[in-house]
């Protein structure tokens, strides 16, 4: 049975979205979906599962939560897998100063759309890093998140499509929890 993880978007960040992380849990286990972990309070969700249709699981986790918490988040999908490749196309690898807390990978739901990949990155993020590898946007905050020059909303809009963000730190944290689950089967 494969190992999925799970991104909610928007999920307890301000008072807004609020969702505590054992009934997130309860939730993905009425669903069907077995061995169910939740990493840190913003929405992440380790969990095996027969379906190996993403996308209509990633809508069924979707449905669910607006049913039983009263609003839509989007949710981002990748097997163990596919978390790996992204881990290992950082573009970012060879860099001895990064700093795992300025650098964010934001996973996308779809293809992002050529022509805007295209438009964003010809856009001037400076002094934001900016990198498209696959489903993956990985960006280098040189100056930290607080103020950042790239609007996500506007770089989902021209990607046309729906993504969540984790720092470095959380993708390897994500990585290694998908990993021991797998070694668990």
């Amino acid at each position: 049975m494969p190992v999925i993880i799970s991104m909610l978007r928007g999920v307890n960040l301000g008072p807004h979205h609020r969702i505590k992380m054992d009934a997130l849990r309860a939730l993905y286990e009425s669903l069907g979906f077995t061995d169910v972990q939740t990493y840190v309070q913003s929405g992440n969700v380790i969990f095996r599962t027969n379906s190996r249709d993403l996308a209509a699981v990633a809508a069924q986790i979707e449905n669910a939560v607006e049913r039983k918490f009263g609003f839509r988040a989007d949710v981002v999908v990748r097997t163990t897998a596919e978390l790996r490749k992204a881990v290992e196309r950082n573009p970012f690898a060879a860099r001895r100063d990064l700093e795992p807390n300025k650098f964010l990978v934001t996973f996308l739901a779809g293809e992002p759309d050529p022509e805007g990949r295209k438009k964003l990155l010809q856009m001037k993020t400076d002094p934001e890093e900016l990198r498209i590898e696959g489903r993956e946007i990985y960006i280098y905050f040189t100056n930290g998140m607080a103020r950042p020059k790239l609007s996500w909303t506007a770089a989902a809009k021209m990607l046309k499509s729906a993504g969540t963000g984790r720092n470095w730190n959380t993708v390897g944290a994500l990585l290694e929890m998908a990993e021991n689950l797998e070694r668990r089967a």
